[in-house]
This record gives C-alpha cells, sequence and structure tokens, in this order.
C-alpha cells in the first residue's frame, strides 16, 4: 500500500519511537525502513483527565514522538518523520496497560476470561521543520478480542511463561497468547501493537498532500 509513496519515504530520515520489537517487525514486513528511537517519556498520564481511552492512547503517543522529536533535535539529527504509538486494553470502563508483575498479569487475564475487552492504539505522525516539532497526524484504531473461558490453572500457566510482563493486558495475540483468545473482530496487527492499515492510509495521504 506504500508503493506509490516509496520513492519518497526511500529519501526520507524515518524514525520509529518505539522500542517494541513487534512494531519493528510490522512496519519492516510493510517495506518502511525506519531508525529505531525508544522514547524516554514516563507514562504517567492521569487517566482520569480524559474522556476516554482513546483520547489518553493518542495524548501519550504524541508525548512520546515529542519527546524523541526534541531529543534528536539537540543531537543535531532531523527525522522527517517520526511514528509513536501507544496501545492501552480497556474493560468496564478500566484501562489496562502492562502488567507490573506476574500477580497483576494473573489477575487481568481473570477479569478477561470468557468476556469481550477493546484493544485501542493511539498512533501520532510528527514531521519536525527546525524548531517546530509538527503533529501532522493523531489517530486511533480500535479491535474487539473474545477472550476463551479459562480455568485459573491455565491463566496461570500461561504467566509463568514470562509473555505476559511486556504487553499491554498480558498477553501476546501473536505467540503463547493466542491459544487464549476464541475470536476477534477488528485488526489483528492492532492487537499485536499497531494498526498497519490505518497507518498506511494516513500516510499515503500526507504524503500525496505534501507532493500533489
Amino acid at each position: 500500500m506504500l508503493q506509490p509513496i516509496k520513492h519518497v519515504l526511500s529519501e526520507q530520515l524515518v524514525v520509529l519511537a518505539s522500542g517494541s520489537p513487534r512494531r519493528k517487525v510490522i512496519l519492516e514486513n510493510a517495506g518502511l525502513k525506519f531508525e529505531v528511537h525508544p522514547s524516554t517519556f514516563e507514562e504517567n498520564l492521569n487517566k482520569s483527565l480524559f474522556n476516554n481511552p482513546a483520547d489518553y492512547a493518542k495524548e501519550t503517543a504524541k508525548l512520546k514522538g515529542l519527546e524523541v522529536s526534541k531529543r534528536l533535535h539537540l543531537k543535531k539529527v532531523f527525522p522527517d518523520l517520526i511514528i509513536s504509538a501507544d496501545t492501552v486494553i480497556t474493560l468496564d470502563g478500566k484501562l489496562f496497560e502492562k502488567p507490573k508483575d506476574k500477580q497483576e498479569a494473573f489477575t487481568t487475564l481473570t477479569r478477561f476470561s470468557g468476556r469481550s475487552h477493546q484493544v485501542i492504539t493511539g498512533v501520532t505522525l510528527i514531521q519536525p521543520q527546525g524548531d517546530e516539532h509538527r503533529v501532522q497526524a493523531s489517530f486511533h484504531e480500535s479491535t474487539e478480542v473474545i477472550f476463551g473461558s479459562l480455568t485459573p490453572e491455565i491463566i496461570q500457566a500461561y504467566v509463568e511463561t514470562g509473555e505476559s510482563m511486556d504487553k499491554a493486558g498480558g498477553y501476546g495475540i501473536q505467540a503463547l497468547g493466542s491459544s487464549l483468545i476464541e475470536c476477534i473482530h477488528g485488526d489483528y496487527f492492532n492487537v499485536v501493537g499497531f494498526p498497519l492499515h490505518r497507518f498506511c492510509k494516513e500516510l499515503v495521504t500526507l504524503y500525496t498532500k505534501d507532493n500533489g
């Protein structure tokens, strides 16, 4: 889908402001060439100040990208495009991010068992120009994930694999966690951590506008 603008992107410095290996693989498989500069933004926004989980995810993604943009500017590194993202899960009005420990992972997965939750990823595209750090696009994608009914023994055994600890909601759909999921409605890659199709649409629109 990026083929119409690939010749432009190939001559630019594109930065992924995330240390997520899953986002890196998704974008590499889409044919995008980029450098990885993980954000050091401390994800400590007050969730109660946001009207909905999507706004929280988008704001966190934006601040991650701006942190990288400003840090690289100080180092005299000037990217043409910075991509940042943040993934959260919501159920019963509560936001779930990466579990702090195995007990939290177990508690979270127990709540998900036999129920439907939403995976929301906010994405920001920034094009720095001089001292300005211009946010050109900010969007989100939501996917419904339905868990099977899981026994405590199954949940505990999964948590003990260690897969829970670096993933929003405490599971990975692309690995062992796939066996916990009955079905999804929406973008699979969004659950992995990056809404690829929506990103490509937004990027093509941005570069078509810039070069139109």
